[in-house]
């Protein structure tokens, strides 16, 4: 396979979508994923077999925190291009399991810089997080100081950047961090919101929500993200890039009043205290991302919430009993 790209995370919500895009615009795709419990595997699987059915693509089963493993795919592959997007996510889970936060996502991310370094790769793409810009001032810009991360999965992706910082003032690695805000769409990630609220509106179980629910947040829909992951591909240096819905931040109450109506049905809320972890509001300037990436956000918000409820009800009934797995 001449020329590959290597996507980590392949089976996961975003990296499956920016593999199906790689392939639609000719490029070669080696995908790997440890296709871990951390909620059921069914919807790993049925992302990855969207793209096993692809020419031009192929899956290794392997974790990108284990030496060996790299080292033995680099002996098969030689990869120019290294798209890192696997990751350990959710701020909450990270409270309760930290160490393998850590091992993916700032050891996984050493391993891949390592092998880059030995075996001459010339671009790096990170996926990381608005998450590590709480507490700061909005919208938030890119030069800001984020110094102080509030959950361990939000520290683990500020070691990860600062790790990509230091390869390529090292090694002249070519490395660009995407900080992805609030991503949505089909068949995302089960502890992910709007996931959550479609099942349990539809079904009549109660939103747990924390908070009153003028909480709110920079929504992205994933083609969006996956179109802006393909961009940063080109040679940049090292940057530090918003991907983000770029609008005035989304209340979660106005998000369930919407899957309300798309359902048509009435949801039924439990009020739960803040979570200390959780960021009151996030909200991205994205003005470096569409100078650098000619890029900026076209999905709405409205337009991509009745995606995802005809995903969910063109799936059912097995859509509707997606949960978080025995990781959790």
């Amino acid at each position: 396979m001449p020329n590959p790209i290597l996507v980590t995370g392949c089976a996961g919500f975003i990296a499956s979508r920016t593999c199906e895009m790689l392939l639609d615009d000719g490029h070669a795709v080696i995908g790997v994923d440890n296709m871990n419990d951390y909620y059921d595997v069914r919807l790993k699987q049925y992302r990855l077999e969207r793209l096993e059915d692809r020419d031009n693509f192929e899956f290794r089963r392997l974790d990108v925190e284990s030496t060996g493993c790299i080292d033995r795919l680099y002996a098969e592959f030689e990869f120019e291009t290294v798209l890192n997007l696997a990751a350990r996510a959710g701020v909450r889970y990270s409270m309760v399991n930290p160490t393998v936060y850590m091992m993916t996502n700032g050891m996984g991310t050493l391993n891949l810089l390592e092998a880059m370094k030995k075996y001459g790769g010339k671009k790096f793409v990170l996926a990381s997080t608005s998450s590590l810009y709480a507490g700061l001032p909005m919208p938030f810009l890119e030069t800001l100081p984020v110094n102080t991360p509030i959950s361990p999965y939000a520290a683990s992706k500020k070691s990860a950047e600062a790790m990509a910082y230091t390869y390529q003032h090292l090694y002249g690695i070519d490395s660009t961090i995407l900080r992805y805000f609030t991503v949505y769409g089909p068949a995302d990630r089960p502890d992910m919101a709007i996931h959550r609220f479609i099942q349990w509106i539809d079904k009549g179980v109660p939103i747990k929500l924390y908070g009153d629910g003028s909480q709110s947040r920079d929504f992205t829909y994933v083609d969006d993200i996956a179109k802006g992951t393909i961009a940063a591909m080109k040679p940049l240096g090292h940057q530090v890039i918003n991907l983000g819905g770029g609008n005035n931040p989304i209340e979660l109450k106005a998000v369930i009043t919407k899957i309300e109506q798309l359902l048509g049905k009435k949801a039924v809320i439990e009020h739960l205290p803040m979570h200390k972890a959780d960021m009151i509001s996030t909200w991205a300037d994205i003005k470096k991302a569409q100078s650098l990436l000619d890029w900026q956000p076209v999905v709405s918000l409205n337009d991509g919430l009745e995606l995802c409820v005809t995903w969910y009800r063109e799936n059912l009934p097995w859509s509707s009993q997606i949960q978080l797995g025995t990781a959790n």
